[in-house]
């Protein structure tokens, strides 16, 4: 069973921006793209007014809404098979909802209720956090919104050896036809001492190489998976939200992988994703990372 590409919207210019993504997205793997709009109004309301009833202001604005999001996506493809889904939940629960039978499920960076000023609105951080399936944030400059520079980054972290962030960068830069940037950031303590045999010298040199070694780890099943996809494989000294954020914005898209907690609270977003997702330059992919 194929499952779909899912995208919210809610009428914002933000939710628009993630539909145009979205429909791109989904020409590129071939995958139907089903579109989300969510408002209690509907499961207290209902969808179908009492005779002789006006339809009410927020039937309308969801009509409208969902209305135009068809259009538009099938003035972007009109070869992507496009479906609507109205419900009657909270954005979040119903986008969560839809995440669990979704490819990947596709946001805005800020809603039509976000404060002036937010760089991240409540509903796309929430799917961010607990979504079992890829969650994309769309955010970012024109370049990085039009697929243009021709690169894939992918920030590797611990125990990424297989992971579904890996396999998913790899899955994005084949389809695209792209560069794979994997970065690996590392830091030298200060409080480190020469002490240790290893560590006499050169610390920074130990840290490195433990850095190249790691990722190299981390690559290595995937790569023979997708030989034509170029890999460039860089280890940078410095805090990893800060690398990432900067080489973002170089970048078609960010992948990172958020570990899982055990709670209903679902991802851990540390800080790493939490960064990005507020600053990076191009659209970000959170990939669920078990522990």
């Amino acid at each position: 069973m194929v499952r779909p590409l899912v995208v919210g919207v809610d009428g914002s210019d933000s939710s628009f921006l993630a539909l145009d993504w979205a429909v791109d997205e989904a020409a590129l793997h071939a995958l139907p793209l089903r579109v989300v709009y969510a408002s209690r109004w509907e499961r207290y309301e209902g969808m179908t007014p009492a005779l002789g009833r006006k339809r009410p202001a927020e039937q309308v604005l969801a009509d409208n809404i969902v209305g135009a999001a068809v259009e538009r996506a099938n003035l972007r493809n009109v070869d992507v098979d496009v479906s609507v889904q109205v419900l009657g939940d909270d954005p979040e629960s119903a986008l969560l909802h839809e995440a669990d039978h979704a490819s990947a499920v596709i946001v805005g960076s800020r809603g039509r209720g976000a404060f002036t000023g937010l760089l991240l609105g409540s509903v796309g951080l929430a799917v961010a956090g607990r979504a079992r399936c890829p969650a994309i944030v769309v955010r970012g400059d024109k370049a990085g919104l039009a697929g243009a520079r021709g690169r894939v980054l992918l920030g590797v972290g611990d125990s990424a050896k297989g992971s579904e962030a890996v396999r998913f960068a790899f899955r994005e830069a084949a389809a695209r036809g792209s560069t794979l940037d994997a970065l690996r950031a590392w830091r030298c303590p200060a409080h480190e001492t020469a002490d240790h045999p290893l560590l006499a010298g050169a610390p920074e040199r130990y840290h490195e190489d433990r850095a190249s070694a790691a990722l190299d780890e981390a690559l290595e099943e995937t790569t023979g998976e997708y030989p034509a996809v170029r890999v460039r494989r860089a280890t940078v000294e410095g805090p990893a939200h800060k690398v990432l954020v900067r080489r973002s914005a170089a970048a078609d898209l960010l992948v990172i992988g958020a570990r899982r907690r055990d709670s209903r609270l679902g991802l851990q977003l540390g800080r790493v994703a939490h960064t990005a997702l507020h600053h990076a330059e191009c659209p970000v992919a959170v990939l669920p990372q078990p522990t």
